[in-house]
């Protein structure tokens, strides 16, 4: 059976996590620290290469090929790029919470622009339940300081 380009980018990004997988098996650990510095990127390392693996084999046994793109939009990913980067710059002054709100946001209607009240509805309820969760998770479960905002102090 032949690969289409799914599944040789699932091969691709699989070889390369498994690279980095692997180099995260020289971290040195703390004594102190019941988790080592590899813990977390070997979780995320590893759960890569598995959905890359089911791409792979769903690749494979799929009997329908899609179809060729008629054409790439270059200017819509730039659009994300640029977006994104104003994200991180704003970082530093709104902090992540508010940023990251925003963020999610404005992505969520850029790749779908809401037509109708109750699609505005759910961008900001998708935004801000990111922001919140990716608070907490971090913030609380993970101990990981997140960026407060010079501006808000939030």
């Amino acid at each position: 059976m032949k690969l289409s380009r799914d599944g040789w980018a699932g091969l691709a990004v699989a070889a390369a996590s498994l690279v980095l997988f692997f180099l995260t098996l020289d971290l040195k650990g703390n004594a102190l620290v019941p988790v080592g510095p590899g813990f977390y990127p070997r979780i995320v390392l590893g759960m890569t290469v598995l959905f890359c693996a089911i791409l792979v084999l769903q690749d494979l046994l799929s009997k329908d090929r899609p179809a060729p793109l008629a054409r790439a939009s270059y200017a819509a990913v730039i659009l994300h790029f640029a977006v994104f980067g104003l994200y991180v710059a704003a970082l530093p002054g709104l902090g992540f919470r508010i940023a990251t709100f925003v963020y999610v946001g404005v992505a969520n209607a850029l790749m779908e622009p809401p037509r109708r009240g109750m699609q505005w509805v759910r961008v900001v309820l998708l935004a801000l339940g990111t922001a919140v969760a990716t608070y907490y998770v971090f913030e609380h479960y993970l101990s990981v300081l997140l960026p407060r905002g010079r501006w808000t102090d939030f």
